[in-house]
């Protein structure tokens, strides 16, 4: 397990204003980070760290990195550096815009320790992405993407469900755009209406609506499935909630818990689809892991309560098990 040290550089570097972005508000108050603040704050996380943390990360979050001025760059990776020199820190991750990528900032990041990029992409369509007013197109994703792997960095891609002109069709064509490319890993966050940012306004106006909590955890959901079967890890589903994010939130599908949402859903999926190809005469176990009990159950037990109704429980009983994968189910014969 990692422990990773969060060191949050709110809208720090962009030089876009993208439609739905108030980044204060996403990731709380920032005060001015310095290597000295860097300093503190992995000193103080090492001091929580436990035995199951085998590795540890600095990760650089809230702000497009290399939009910033090198001399601000080399500062802040510079103050991680003694930590990565003792071996108290692994490596260090960063997020940043696919336009802000070429060889030279990525030499730059390769040099001063950094093993992982985080490319906020959001989409790979280019009509959505000039809609959100992203400033780049899907072709400098996938041109940063390469880059980076050249220079022997691993590489994740960050994207959003509910923008403004994506539809189902367009979402998973982004999705088997960014198989192609074989990240490491993928973020998926569903697109949240937060006050003084220009979504907000077309909101008001009834020029944008959001989608439901359920269209997009059914979307996220199929998008998951497919990153699962081309076996590209999703680390994260769904925004941390802070005081800040949820005091400015207007309207969106905010859960706080919305990757567990995701997880059922598709729990859900797998144990339909495997309860209808059994024998209904014979008496069945069906096999979770008890990590997972909440999960099978969905939210406010609405997974079984479906499969009940359905007829897909009669003859099975439900019993969890340890060695039993997460997230899967296991049918047999009792």
């Amino acid at each position: 397990m990692y422990l990773i040290i969060p060191v949050f550089l709110s809208h720090q570097g962009c030089p876009h204003g993208c439609i739905f972005c108030n980044q204060h508000r996403i990731t709380g108050p920032s005060k001015p980070v310095d290597a000295h603040a860097v300093a503190a704050t992995i000193d103080t996380w090492l001091g929580r760290r436990q035995k199951k943390h085998r590795m540890v990360q600095v990760g650089f979050y809230g702000g497009s990195f290399t939009a910033l001025d090198q001399s601000r760059q080399r500062e802040l990776l510079g103050a991680v550096r003694p930590y990565l020199q003792s071996g108290r820190v692994d490596t260090i991750r960063l997020s940043t815009r696919p336009d802000c990528l070429d060889p030279g900032r990525i030499a730059l990041l390769r040099r001063l320790g950094v093993g992982i990029v985080e490319i906020g992409a959001q989409s790979l369509d280019d009509r959505v992405l000039a809609r959100a007013g992203r400033g780049h197109t899907a072709s400098q994703v996938e041109e940063a993407t390469a880059r980076l792997r050249q220079y022997g960095l691993e590489v994740g891609i960050q994207l959003m469900v509910g923008l403004p002109g994506d539809s189902a069709r367009r979402r998973m064509k982004t999705v088997q755009r960014v198989i192609g490319m074989r990240p490491d890993f993928v973020r998926i966050y569903p697109l949240l209406v937060l006050d003084n940012t220009r979504l907000a306004r077309e909101l008001k106006q009834a020029r944008y609506t959001p989608l439901s909590l359920d269209r997009a955890v059914v979307a996220t959901a199929r998008m998951k499935r497919l990153f699962d079967q081309a076996k590209i890890p999703v680390i994260r589903m769904g925004l941390q909630p802070t005081p800040s994010l949820e005091k400015s939130l207007k309207a969106g599908p905010f859960h706080p818990a919305f990757g567990e949402l995701v997880l059922s859903r598709l729990m859900f999926l797998r144990a339909r689809k495997a309860l209808r190809s059994h024998d209904h005469g014979r008496h069945l176990i069906l096999h979770i892991n008890r990590r997972d009990l909440s999960i099978f159950n969905g939210p406010r037990g609405r997974n079984v309560a479906h499969l009940r109704t359905a007829g897909l429980l009669d003859n099975v009983t439900v019993k969890t098990r340890r060695r039993q994968q997460r997230h899967t189910i296991s049918l047999t014969p009792e």
